[in-house]
């Protein structure tokens, strides 16, 4: 993939892997003899001096790489190595890289080193409690050299798991969501961060990633990346870090580990962001401006495709069911092997919205190798999508339905059905603004980073529930007053139009319920154009209806004429 991005470049890369036809080597030709590719292992000295002979900036794919040797070369011959060989060395054994991170004032969970006996493991125990985290400091990645000790009787079997490879121990974190941030920093330092996702793993290997970052809090999302870039500043070099943590539920980050490379956790970007991951680490370690990180579309998500069993066909079946779902990009590696648990390829997939990506992800994951059952996945990352007229929310509503009292339902119905008929996913609830106050500032100030996009909120009476919404909210809010049992209504109509300079509350009719749903649809229109057109046809037909009646009037007459209430 980073190949792919140096060729819209005309940057020549020459790659180090064994085999000549390694994945890599399949994307980019040699022009000429000097910028052949080198066939060995990343790990072999000689071959890795053969490489840095062809280059004028050495970077990697893989940190479990000969940094003595890069130090050499570095020294010797001046070269560029991106990130710095010291970067490498700290990043590459685990527990020195906590160190550094704890040094640094960087916020990581407890741990401690462990020697590779059983009865140092068992001592782990009383210090950190059960269970907690046993890793293999080196030479691990995709969670090959992670063991759960639950029991102090699992020591044999854990040692036995993770072999002869020095350990060290971390205090099991119970976070609510794992998430992570991809930081580029350039070679004077300066670092840009990409935007936080969400990361869900399986069997200790990325499965899914879904951008942007979703919570009930709208402050995660940016001290995520603050955390972050943080972290990437204390390290030297310039390149592509992934920097994958754990949220707790009480709102506070973790670092789990960092990457000195472009991650599994950012192929997100190529399809999703207006720079890739790929073509920013380029753009950082060859001293160019870098590009931007946003979000180019509102909902992404990534999805690993791994392998199995030992059938490229499993693959390949997988791959063209994936070309017939909308939005989705594949990516297929071109490894000649498959084998249970590898990583043959992932796809992207992007849409207009949270909803849109996740009716869109659910048959890739039905239909992913393996055939196990999927039912509890299916419902919590891919749930079907909402059904009209059956009286539940949502899961990811772009519309939020409030009303202060559930004598106000008959007047918000019609906003709901108008949300059915133009296929607009929502939640309807009840916020009062007198009598839940705490549900109604958690309601107003989680409401954008659940994924929110308009809040239609209807009242009687004071009506004061739009207006404390619209002020602790950036999204639009459309009020609706509710008639009442006195002053028809009126008395709402002017507290929720009255709003301060600077709050403002679009308001409709009282009992406005069903134009206070199109104008939901129209705003949502503006960022999704193909709404403008579904009302464009829904005001044809307003017009066919009128006109039947005039057709009518005139045949039976206005005596005879039957007005519908």
């Amino acid at each position: 993939m980073l190949a792919a991005s140096a060729s819209l470049l005309n940057v020549d890369v020459v790659v180090l892997d064994s085999g000549e036809s390694a994945p890599a080597k399949q994307i980019v030709a040699p022009r000429n003899p000097s910028l052949a590719h080198v066939d060995g292992s990343f790990a072999d000295p000689a071959k890795i001096r053969e490489l840095a002979s062809r280059a004028d900036v050495l970077t990697v794919e893989i940190e479990h790489v000969d940094v003595h040797v890069l130090e050499e070369i570095e020294s010797e011959r001046g070269i560029a190595i991106h990130p710095s060989p010291s970067t490498i060395k700290i990043i590459q054994d685990k527990f020195v890289q906590k160190l550094h991170l704890r040094d640094q004032e960087c916020s990581v969970s407890e741990f401690i080193p462990v020697e590779s006996t059983v009865e140092s493991i068992q001592q782990c125990a009383q210090t950190l409690g059960l269970p907690f985290m046993l890793k293999s400091r080196t030479l691990a990645y995709d969670g090959r050299g992670n063991f759960v000790v639950k029991e102090v009787g699992d020591a044999v079997e854990a040692l036995k798991a993770l072999g002869n490879r020095p350990l060290y121990a971390e205090k099991w974190v119970s976070f609510i969501k794992e998430i992570a941030v991809m930081v580029v920093r350039t070679t004077e330092g300066e670092v840009l961060s990409y935007p936080a996702v969400e990361t869900v793993h399986k069997n200790n290997i990325c499965h899914l990633v879904f951008a942007p970052l979703h919570t009930s809090d709208p402050s995660v999302a940016e001290r995520a990346r603050r955390v972050a870039e943080s972290a990437v500043k204390t390290f030297h070099g310039a390149g592509v870090f992934g920097v994958e943590m754990f949220l707790m539920e009480d709102g506070s980050i973790y670092i789990n580990e960092i990457a000195p490379r472009p991650h599994n956790s950012g192929h997100y970007t190529i399809e999703a962001c207006e720079t890739s991951q790929f073509e920013n680490h380029l753009r950082a370690v060859l001293s160019l401006p870098l590009g931007s990180t946003a979000l180019k579309v509102p909902s992404a998500a990534m999805l690993n495709i791994i392998g199995a069993s030992s059938s490229m066909d499993e693959v390949r079946a997988f791959a063209s069911t994936a070309l017939t779902v909308p939005g989705c990009t594949v990516h297929l590696y071109g490894k000649s092997e498959c084998r249970e648990g590898r990583k043959m390829g992932h796809l992207t997939i992007v849409g207009n919205s949270d909803a849109t990506v996740h009716a869109r992800l659910r048959p890739l994951l039905s239909a992913l190798p393996g055939g196990e059952q999927r039912e509890e996945e299916l419902e919590r990352y891919a749930p079907l999508p909402q059904e009209p007229g059956s009286g539940h929310s949502s899961k990811h509503p772009l519309v939020g339905i409030i009303m202060g009292s559930d004598s106000d339902l008959p007047v918000m119905l019609p906003a709901a059905h108008i949300l059915d008929k133009f296929s607009i996913p929502y939640e309807l609830t009840i916020v009062s603004a007198h009598r839940t106050p705490d549900r109604l500032v958690k309601y107003a100030h989680s409401a954008s980073a659940r994924g929110l996009r308009v809040i239609v909120a209807g009242a009687g009476g004071a009506a004061h529930l739009p207006g404390m919404v619209a002020a602790m909210t950036p999204l639009p809010v459309i009020g609706v007053p509710v008639k009442g049992s006195s002053l028809d209504g009126v008395d709402s109509l002017h507290s929720i139009v009255q709003m301060p300079r600077g709050i403002p509350v679009a308001t409709v009719a009282i009992n406005g319920g069903m134009n206070a749903g199109l104008l939901a649809v129209r705003m949502l229109g503006t960022g999704m154009p193909h709404l403008f057109t579904a009302v464009d046809t829904y005001l044809k037909t307003l017009e066919t209806e009128v006109m039947e009646k005039v057709d009518k009037l005139e045949k039976v007459g206005w005596e005879k004429y039957e007005v519908k209430r």
